[in-house]
């Protein structure tokens, strides 16, 4: 089936002086092809002369046919290439032409990355950065009052220690009549204050909102800390070193190995808990220091992107 339709195939090309091997003579061509060719006038719709039919072609040498069947694939006819292209590349142009319109503005660098180089992503790090320093802040107060918690304990052990306790005194002539009450001494008024003061430490649970919100920092940190990076090379190609950028990565570092020490301190390491408030504290005076270098950042952004 496929030698007769190549056979038929061969069968239909023009032939320029004639098939010397079958005896017919060359077609005499009825117009010169240098002259130009004049409009006609419209002539009635005839109905297209039938094909020869494929099964009566005459045979040819199987040499010739596989030569014309890798000469010609069927891609590469002029009606089959037109027609790939009105299907597939003329609509993937007008996609990328039309797609994005406006954001032609927004691109900062070479465009490749869209909207991911204009302003709009640009000022997404310092505005997440802004609001994890404050919430850096709130989460050392939150620790800070679970701290309360254990050394109000602690004090109020020690006072105990250190007041003795009043003797009871039965007066003479009763039974089982006590005497009245004696006035409670300084120590046990401290106590009765710390005591009431732990209580209500207690019921805000400062020690589970400690904890979370610690979790908080630690997943949005980080996040934002390589984000701020990727975002700088989207738009810049680069990366700049300079104190904001070892800044980050050192808070970033202290964010790490800050909670690493939490599994100690839930053993009760005093050692781990005060290592753990001296790098959160090492850690909130980088992020003051990233203030300055972050804003004049900013500046930078918006004097080279544009909206979006």
């Amino acid at each position: 089936m496929a030698a007769t339709a190549t056979l038929g195939l061969v069968n239909l090309l023009p032939k320029r002086n004639g098939n010397r091997s079958s005896g017919l003579k060359p077609v005499p061509n009825p117009r010169p092809s240098c002259l130009p060719r004049l409009p006609s006038a419209p002539r009635p719709h005839l109905p297209s002369p039938a094909l020869p039919l494929l099964s009566d072609a005459p045979s040819i040498p199987a040499a010739a046919a596989a030569a014309v069947a890798f000469s010609l694939p069927l891609f590469f006819h002029p009606q089959v290439s037109s027609l790939l292209l009105r299907l597939f590349l003329y609509p993937l142009i007008a996609v990328e032409v039309m797609a994005f319109p406006g954001w032609k503005d927004a691109l900062a660098m070479d465009g490749e990355f869209g909207i991911l180089e204009g302003r709009t992503f640009a000022l997404v790090h310092p505005v997440v950065m802004s609001g994890l320093f404050f919430y850096t802040l709130w989460a050392g107060y939150l620790g800070w009052q679970w701290r309360r918690v254990r050394t109000i304990q602690n004090e109020i052990n020690e006072l105990k220690q250190a007041a003795p306790a009043a003797p009871m005194t039965v007066a003479a002539g009763s039974d089982a009549e006590a005497s009245s009450p004696a006035s409670p001494t300084p120590a046990e008024a401290k106590i009765q204050q710390l005591t009431e003061e732990r209580k209500a430490l207690l019921k805000s649970s400062y020690r589970e909102r400690h904890y979370n919100a610690g979790s908080i920092l630690l997943g949005f940190g980080v996040l934002e800390a390589v984000g701020g990076c990727l975002n700088t090379w989207i738009r810049t190609g680069q990366l700049f070193p300079g104190p904001h950028l070892f800044g980050g990565a050192g808070i970033t570092a202290l964010w790490a190995l800050a909670a690493s020490l939490v599994p100690a301190m839930q053993k009760g390491n005093e050692a781990a808990r005060n290592l753990h408030i001296a790098l959160n504290t090492l850690n909130v005076l980088l992020f003051v220091s990233q203030i300055p270098t972050g804003i004049d950042i900013v500046f930078k952004v918006f004097e080279f992107t544009n909206w979006p």
